[in-house]
């Protein structure tokens, strides 16, 4: 059993690794948003649309006072006579402007009833306004009755142009996602698009609506209408593999498309997070490949590899990756990409390889307005700093962080207490642990550290009681039934609970490492060496782990292949030469390496 600082998953850290594909691409509706209040005078003078027919305002004394006043009204929290004013004045000079400004400020108050009425009267005011009719589809969609919506969804798509209809057709179908009942929307869909079924757009928006209301069978037949169309289009291929709902039928899907279409780019790069998603690692990796290959400097691609590679256990690969994708952040900036979990990552490959100066450097890196990944990045730095033999400096950095709230504090006593542990300071590390407890004792990650502390120095009973808490307040805590279950194991006391506990974490988390680690342990203890040497294998491969080779070395030995043992004990003690379990072992079993 281990408590690892940092392990990456590929679930965390690979983008967008589900088989469902992106939905047909279309620009965000407008939602209606609430702008700051604006001078009297900017509410009248201030710029429409092109397609905006203005009338000509004279800006009396009379007029601008009114204003004045209803702004002053609406910034003092009068919203209910600023909105009339503003209402009233719209009706008298017909300006939509006015009209849109009392939206605003409905909307600001949260009457949505108000500012509906605002909103058609700005329609009625700018018929040729595409903003007002934003606005009004997206307050008609949330509304009971979705009659005036489909009649306006209805003059848009007769009015447009045959290429302008495409975008319609997927800003309607972007509108309706919101709608409350989604059968009556699929309907509405249904009725709007009968004119132009010989579209593929058109089915493409009917497999989404089919598929929002819980109609499989329909959504998978108008995904089939759309790729009999067009057989060669993405879209209608990410669709179908959306709509079939079966992972290895999106597999078969995309591998046959691709077989056809070669270059299809983003049916390749679904095909490839799929297949990371069925743990086809290898697999996957060649698709990515092909696609850098095509794109060298394609940030997503790059950053994948990364993690793939890092999966691998390849650090070498991993960190040349993460290396080109900061430069290419650094080059392009894309504020949809965030360069700052490539620059952790490469501090953790730093310091796993001993660079613990390099680590810190890539530290150094990293900025931005993310308060998580900034604190994450200054509790590795005090990790690092006492790592390198200066722990009152790292307690030091610590004590100059202000947390922004409890969470973050109970961030910084672990790490506090992890960097003592860690350092052999034990006792401190209990006492920091134990007076972190009284001011959070809710708080089950700080219980959990805690309780490793106390079994370090032997208080059994302390470490127990924490871990049944723990448990008794995150039942699905993985963690804690490892730890209790490695605990009873390593003491080999209680070896039937033990296993009943690392059996209930291995059910949680089958995946895991270390639980599999702990698993294999009781298994020695309960003396059934085969199943114990299966299991540490398999968990070896998973996680090259020091404390992993010590266990499976000291099962090789019990079963007589002492050269096996002396191996695994030999690769434990290049990646940790302090190991306390290795030491303990060797000295235990009088063998040397």
């Amino acid at each position: 059993m281990k408590n690892a600082f940092a392990i990456v998953t590929l679930s965390a850290l690979v983008s967008a690794c589900a088989v469902v594909p992106p939905e047909p691409a279309a620009p965000e509706p407008a939602t209606p948003s609430v702008a700051p209040p604006t001078p009297a005078a900017d509410a009248i003078a201030k710029a429409a649309p092109p397609d905006d027919k203005l009338p000509n305002v004279e800006l009396t004394s009379d007029l601008f006072y009114k204003l004045t006043k209803a702004e002053l009204d609406f910034k003092r929290g009068q919203w209910q006579s600023a909105y009339v004013a503003m209402m009233v004045l719209a009706q008298q000079t017909r300006d939509p402007r006015l009209a849109r400004r009392a939206s605003e400020m409905a909307l600001s108050a949260k009457q949505g009833n108000e500012a509906l009425a605002a909103i058609r009267l700005w329609r009625e005011l700018a018929p040729d306004s595409e903003e007002a009719a934003q606005y009004f589809l997206g307050f008609a969609v949330l509304g009971d009755d979705l009659g005036e919506a489909e009649t306006l969804f209805a003059q848009r798509l007769k009015a447009a142009p045959p290429n302008g209809r495409p975008l319609l057709m997927f800003q309607m179908q972007q509108f309706l996602l919101r709608a409350k009942d989604k059968t009556a929307a699929f309907g509405l869909m249904e009725r709007v698009l009968q004119p132009y079924l010989n579209t593929q757009e058109a089915h493409l928006v009917l497999a989404q609506g089919a598929n929002a209301a819980t109609d499989a069978g329909r959504a998978r037949a108008e995904a089939q209408k759309a790729v009999a169309i067009k057989p060669d289009s993405e879209l209608a291929t990410l669709t179908m593999a959306q709509m079939l709902g079966d992972l290895d039928g999106a597999q078969k899907l995309f591998a046959d498309f691709l077989q056809k279409y070669p270059s299809a780019r983003e049916v390749r790069s679904a095909y490839a997070r799929l297949l990371v998603e069925q743990k086809q690692y290898d697999q996957a990796r060649e698709q990515f490949l092909l696609l850098l290959k095509e794109q060298p400097d394609h940030p997503g691609t790059v950053y994948a590899l990364g993690i793939l590679a890092l999966q691998g256990q390849d650090n070498k690969s991993a960190e040349g990756y993460f290396k080109r994708y900061v430069e290419v952040l650094d080059a392009a900036p894309d504020p949809e990409r965030d360069p700052n979990k490539a620059l952790m990552l490469l501090a953790q490959i730093a310091e796993e390889k001993g660079d613990l100066d390099g680590a810190l450097a890539w530290l150094d890196k990293i900025d931005g307005e993310d308060a998580r990944t900034i604190l994450a990045a200054r509790l590795k730095r005090a990790h690092l700093t006492a790592r390198k033999g200066d722990v009152d400096g790292a307690r030091a950095q610590l004590k100059d962080i202000t947390p922004a709230d409890p969470a973050e504090q109970v961030q910084i006593l672990q790490t506090e207490g992890q960097l003592l542990r860690d350092s052999g300071r034990v006792q401190e590390a209990f006492k920091t642990l134990q007076d972190g407890v009284l001011r959070f004792p809710n708080s089950p990650d700080l219980m959990y550290d805690y309780a490793l502390a106390a079994e370090k120095l032997g208080k059994v009973e302390a470490m127990e009681t924490a871990l049944r808490k723990v448990i008794e307040s995150v039942p699905d805590n993985h963690h804690a039934y490892n730890a209790l279950g490695y605990s009873l194991a390593d003491r080999n006391v209680r070896l039937d609970e033990a296993y009943e506990l690392i059996d209930k974490a291995l059910k949680m988390a089958p995946g895991d490492p270390y639980i599999m680690d702990s698993m294999g342990w009781v298994l020695f203890r309960m003396g059934k060496l085969q199943e114990a040497e299966q299991s540490l294998r398999q968990a070896y491969a998973l996680r090259s782990d020091a404390e992993i080779a010590v266990h499976l070395g000291e099962v090789l030995w019990k079963q007589g292949d002492k050269a096996g043992a002396a191996r695994l004990w030999r690769e434990a003690r290049d990646k940790d030469p302090k190991n306390d379990a290795l030491r303990s072992t060797l000295a235990r079993l009088n063998a040397g390496i």
